[in-house]
């Protein structure tokens, strides 16, 4: 255990893994596309229309991102017109699993932050 005077240092480098893992799920839209998809695999229609205000490009970029960290699985079915579907990896339904207890908090406090916010700005 670290000594009590002794604090962590953020890089800023590939090595950091809040920078480098965290970052990449914490953005605006990739926990909404990780939830999503726990309910099993979905085509990129689907996701765009459960995802309100998420862009076309925005949900492609993101699933790229998604896919590129292991988290997202893409398949493409040679079908006419092909049919192209998302489904979460073994590793991306581990890291719902955290993210849930996150979710689960932020819903349970959710009034009490809105409520702070208003209190904080009313003091501007």
């Amino acid at each position: 255990m670290a000594d009590k005077n002794e604090r962590r240092v953020f890089h800023n480098n590939e090595d950091c893994p809040i920078r480098n893992v965290i970052a990449q799920i914490g953005d605006k839209w990739s926990m909404l596309i990780l939830f999503a998809l726990v309910d099993g695999e979905d085509r990129f229609n689907s996701l765009k229309s459960r995802i309100v205000g998420i862009s076309q490009r925005m949900l492609t970029q993101t699933l790229r991102d998604l896919e590129r960290e292991g988290y997202v699985n893409r398949t493409v079915f040679p079908e006419v017109p092909v049919r192209v579907e998302y489904e979460l990896t073994e590793m991306g339904r581990e890291i719902v699993k955290p993210l849930y207890q996150l979710v689960s908090w932020a819903e349970h406090h959710h009034e009490k932050i809105k409520q702070a916010r208003a209190d904080y700005d009313s003091m501007a």
